[in-house]
């Protein structure tokens, strides 16, 4: 037995005492798990990806650390309604979206938001609206292939050869001097300077530099990665990598400097043509065995709905299923700072479970219940209504 209240989980055990008044829901024959996390969507900020008008992920400049993504999401978004389904009940909102939408391309695009997947407004939807601020880390290979610019050279002239490498050196010349001028701005501000003058950008750098707000960094090849690693450490800030995809060649680095990944979708096309035709498959299964922790992140609406099926197919090509449990529950919750919030089901965190029929991850699962903050949700989107009024129609 479970007993919710108040939002959260107040009791579990063989024999509960409830008190007057509550509900009961019968489970028999059904299991229980924690909502499913997924670490990076544009979900609110984006509805269709060709429109516009219907994109708010970002905007133009190379620095704009004091753009909040929850501020910009839109709770009334179709795309909740339909992970919520399949019992997606966090996300991270992720600002800049890979230059999509508006969102200008730059270095540092916006504080990612840790989010529920319901809510009226999205103060109600908040887990935290800061928990991460995101770095593109200049790299002359693109910024993450699938995803975000592909490594195809040839297509793009700037992205090979003398003329990218003294782009990138440029480019991290400037992230190296905005971090300077935050630190001095941080000097000035705590010594109450008579002519102090306050700046958002700077201060929502503050927590960046004093170590309580990661940076979500997107670095794809094994040397991007490697060259982030040694820039954060000189700078001595946290770092979460967004979508690596040397997974294999970087892991022990990894490893041993103790830095989180989030994955992108397993089921999807190999980066190029000389790529092995698994290598999105196999990569959960190469983070596992190299020790490094890791979630999911499937980058995309339209496959967010898609998240245990990717975990799933990480199974299927040697991926413990535990482990691809946690990718999708604990662990973000973990990277993302919440781990005393989500994630898994212990007394003291949220209520957010799904209550499913068989393994949640298996396509004939049926969610029967689901719970945000001890809040039945009803499991409906837009093309069940559109389903239910056509096959009613006389």
């Amino acid at each position: 037995s479970l007993l919710i209240q108040d939002g959260k989980i107040v009791e579990i055990g063989a024999k509960i005492t409830l008190p007057k008044g509550a509900t009961v829901l019968e489970g028999k024959g059904l299991r229980v798990y924690p909502g499913w996390i997924d670490s990076g969507t544009q979900l609110g900020l984006e509805e269709i990806g060709s429109i516009r008008e219907t994109n708010d992920t970002g905007e133009i400049g190379d620095f704009m650390p004091q753009l909040k993504a929850l501020s910009a999401v839109n709770p009334d978004s179709e795309h909740f309604g339909v992970v919520r389904v399949n019992g997606i009940t966090s996300a991270i909102a992720l600002p800049g979206g890979g230059g999509r939408g508006g969102g200008g391309g730059g270095i540092i695009v916006g504080q990612a938001a840790l989010l529920h997947t319901d809510g009226w407004t999205w103060e109600e939807m908040e887990i935290n609206r800061s928990a991460a601020m995101v770095l593109n880390f200049p790299s002359a290979a693109g910024r993450g292939g699938r995803g975000g610019m592909p490594d195809f050279p040839d297509m793009f002239p700037a992205a090979g050869g003398a003329d990218a490498r003294r782009a990138v050196l440029d480019q991290i010349a400037k992230l190296n001097a905005f971090f300077d001028d935050a630190h001095k701005y941080k000097i000035a501000k705590a010594a109450n300077l008579p002519d102090f003058h306050k700046d958002l950008k700077f201060e929502a750098m503050l927590p960046v530099i004093d170590g309580k707000m990661p940076l979500a960094v997107t670095a794809s090849r094994a040397a991007a990665i490697h060259d982030a690693i040694a820039w954060s450490e000189k700078q001595n800030v946290k770092i979460v990598f967004l979508q690596p995809r040397d997974v294999t060649k970087a892991g022990p680095e990894l490893k041993a400097k103790n830095i989180p990944v989030i994955l992108g979708r397993v089921l999807a096309l190999p980066d190029n043509e000389d790529a092995e035709y698994d290598e999105g498959y196999t990569q959960p299964l190469e983070a596992y065995k190299a020790g490094v922790k890791f979630a999911l992140g499937t980058f995309t609406n339209e496959f967010v709905r898609d998240l245990p099926y990717q975990a799933a197919t990480a199974v299927a090509y040697g991926l413990p299923h535990d482990e691809a449990m946690k990718a999708l529950t604990i662990n973000p919750a973990q990277i993302w700072g919440a781990g005393d919030l989500i994630g898994s089901i212990e007394k003291g965190k949220l209520a957010d479970l799904m209550i499913v029929d068989g393994d949640p991850m298996d396509v004939r699962t049926q969610i029967r219940h689901l719970f945000i903050k001890g809040k039945e949700i009803t499991l409906s989107n837009k093309q069940i209504r559109l389903y239910e009024r056509y096959m009613s129609r006389q």
